[in-house]
């Protein structure tokens, strides 16, 4: 006899056809995905493997090679002190990297826990929201000079500065799709049968956010890596000794009409990686979600 105790489990069928696959699919039909994907790789194992990749120590001063133009032995030339252009770039990519990749992770996971509650505990939403709105009422650069100014500048600083400033576009975005989710039939059917919040919460809200946080996240990393770039830029980042895109900008706009490679050179891989970052996003999003998978089924 069935036990009438027990929900039937009424959540939508899954695909049998794996996320990874579909990722594989969209990445590979696409010229231009495919393009970005190597080009993050490249910038990705090239930050990796800097110490073994740069032909030049990124630090070394030498005043006699000082706005050296491009050539067999400095590739991209070099900055104001003699220092290796290409070498401190690819270095660069180190510090700027983990800043957007850290920044995107916590933004993610703050933003989801608080979204999760926001969405499905009322009585939660009416406060969190409005701390949220508040926030959200501060330009993210300003909030980010603030936090640093007040904190002093160094890599955690600047990762705290730039993920703050995110949370609440994540909190707003998971609450949307929790309030969307809880009134579907297979949540009131678990409501009903007296499963408790976390686990209504972790089994049947939580999947839907999936698709979303992944292009969010996308989006958080690449603007990350543009703060990161700003807040440099402007002398309120990184320390100016540690190589970054946004330091090494910042070093060379002063000679920007001597040798306009020190500014070009690293802004263009900023501008690379942002904009690979975002195509990919959009590819693993379409690959997520179930909408555009059924339309691959239908094709």
């Amino acid at each position: 006899m069935t036990d009438q105790s027990q929900a039937p489990s009424v959540a939508p069928p899954r695909e049998t056809t794996s996320a990874l696959s579909r990722i594989r699919e969209i990445v590979t039909s696409s010229p231009i995905v495919m393009l970005a994907t190597v080009l993050i790789i490249l910038i990705v194992l090239s930050a990796l493997f800097a110490p073994w990749v740069v032909p030049h120590d990124p630090v070394r001063l030498t005043p006699a090679e000082r706005l050296k133009p491009p050539s067999e032995v400095y590739w991209l030339g070099t900055d104001a002190f003699g220092r290796d252009l290409f070498s401190r770039i690819v270095t660069g990519g180190r510090i700027s990297l983990v800043v957007g990749v850290g920044a995107a992770i916590a933004a993610v996971l703050a933003g989801l826990v608080l979204g999760l509650l926001a969405g499905y505990i009322r009585w939660l939403d009416a406060v969190l929201m409005r701390m949220v709105d508040g926030m959200m009422a501060i330009p993210n650069i300003l909030l980010a000079i603030a936090i640093v100014s007040l904190w002093g500048a160094s890599l955690w600083t600047v990762l705290v500065a730039i993920t703050i400033p995110e949370v609440p576009r994540v909190v707003r975005l998971v609450r949307s799709v929790v309030l969307s989710a809880r009134e579907e039939p297979y949540v009131e059917a678990a409501i009903a049968a007296g499963s408790s919040t976390w686990l209504i919460m972790r089994r049947h809200l939580l999947p839907n956010t999936i698709a979303p946080l992944i292009i969010q996240g996308t989006y958080i990393c690449a603007s990350a890596i543009l703060t990161e770039a700003i807040l440099s830029f402007l002398g309120a980042g990184i320390n100016p000794e540690t190589p970054s895109w946004g330091n090494i900008m910042a070093e060379g706009r002063i000679y920007f009409q001597i040798n306009p490679g020190i500014v070009l050179w690293p802004g263009l891989v900023v501008s690379v990686a942002i904009l690979s970052i975002n195509l990919l996003g959009d590819a693993v999003r379409d690959a997520l979600d179930p909408r555009m998978a059924q339309r691959g089924i239908d094709r």
